[in-house]
């Protein structure tokens, strides 16, 4: 696979495929951390005298019809600040081609504005191929999907490779996948094991131990426990099982148990045998977080996908918090990934303590599944 840095891009035209998708409320945007993490891109392609063309996605225009709030305006306006020096221009209607100097910007309005993007409609995708002489695919967040401007821009460029994000997100994750330090643990939690079967499937050939928390390991839990009201899939019991001999996964031995979802709901803990049949496991209970906090202290690699409980709740809030600083303080190499994983190390502020965070959601999963995405494959057929 070609890197960005690799390339002579001096007066080259250069697409550069980035997730600019950030929340955006009365036109402000509310988190630039996104953007923050593409600047070095910018930064790179500037030094190398390119003429540079950044495309993004934000939000999901319905039907491709234009949308003001959808608008990638805001971000034009911010990458001004942070350029203010540098010639950038924002392009509403740019299918047609326009010109551009080197050592200069153009952002281009939200691909999800134009018709076929989704479906990787092959017009669509020559045309964006038509306005680069290099395509450069820095949104690991996007690597999953086979959509235009992800996926369907390579078939037809002459040139196509990876941006420093990419690259980057790919060596991390390659990391843990191919050769990881031992002790290797995975810490897996959310609400259902049918959206991670595949991903539980994957790690347990490359893991040492597994941790499961939240709905998953209720799935687990109720393939020989009763356990009461709370959350889990009846139809995956079978798979759980299958699963379960591999011998990796360690379950929770007690748990933090409510009537009801709600913030002034009394959390009690449990062992699970003890549940009644009105109760719900919120959370994994005290001597669960001591045991899970000593096989996280051994470890030399950790992933880490997902809470282990309902943290939205502070009552409900313990175990996951607990296990998300264990991981924090480790001198293992972590990686973590994946939506409600980002908002937990958002919420205990350990951002510099990780390893390693993921900006992808869907496709930190589909890599870990596959070790592979269909982009990427596309990519490893370019040579210089």
């Amino acid at each position: 696979m070609i890197e960005m840095k690799d390339l002579n891009l001096s007066n080259k035209r250069i697409l550069i495929r980035m997730d600019l998708n950030v929340p955006i409320q009365n036109k402000i945007i509310t988190s630039t951390e996104r953007i923050d993490k593409s600047i070095p891109t910018i930064k790179l392609a500037l030094k190398k005298n390119a003429k540079i063309i950044i495309a993004s996605h934000l939000g999901r225009p319905k039907n491709y019809t234009y949308e003001k709030k959808l608008s990638l305006y805001p971000v034009y306006l911010y990458l001004k600040k942070i350029f203010p020096q540098i010639n950038i221009t924002f392009i509403k209607n740019y299918l047609n081609g326009f010109n551009i100097k080197s050592g200069t910007i153009v952002l281009l309005e939200n691909v999800r504005f134009n018709k076929g993007e989704k479906e990787n409609c092959i017009e669509l995708s020559k045309k964006y191929a038509k306005l680069c002489d290099i395509f450069v695919m820095d949104a690991f967040a996007t690597a999953h999907r086979i959509e235009s401007s992800t996926y369907g821009v390579c078939n037809f460029v002459d040139i196509a490779c990876a941006g420093p994000l990419l690259s980057l997100e790919i060596k991390n994750l390659k990391k843990i996948l191919k050769k990881p330090k031992r002790p290797m643990i995975s810490i897996i939690g959310g609400a259902k094991v049918s959206t991670k079967f595949n991903l539980l499937e994957s790690l347990l050939k490359i893991t040492d131990l597994m941790i499961v928390g939240g709905g998953i390991a209720n799935t687990f839990i109720s393939a020989y426990h009763s356990i009461g009201n709370s959350l889990h899939e009846k139809n995956f019991k079978i798979q759980a099982k299958k699963l379960y001999a591999s011998k990796k996964i360690i379950l929770p031995i007690d748990s933090r148990v409510g009537k009801s979802y709600s913030i002034t709901e009394p959390s009690i803990n449990k062992l699970i045998s003890e549940i009644s049949e009105n109760e719900e496991i919120m959370d994994i209970g005290d001597q669960s977080i001591k045991n899970y906090i000593k096989l996280i202290k051994n470890a030399r690699t950790i992933l880490w996908n997902g809470p282990l409980g309902v943290f939205e709740f502070p009552n409900f809030r313990r175990g996951t918090e607990k296990i998300s600083k264990a991981i924090a303080e480790s001198t293992a190499f972590s990686v973590a990934g994946g939506g409600d994983t980002i908002a937990v190390i958002d919420l205990f502020q350990l951002k510099n303590k990780i390893s390693y965070i993921s900006t992808g959601g869907g496709a930190f999963l589909q890599f870990i599944e596959n070790k592979t995405l269909p982009v990427l494959k596309l990519l490893d057929k370019f040579s210089i």
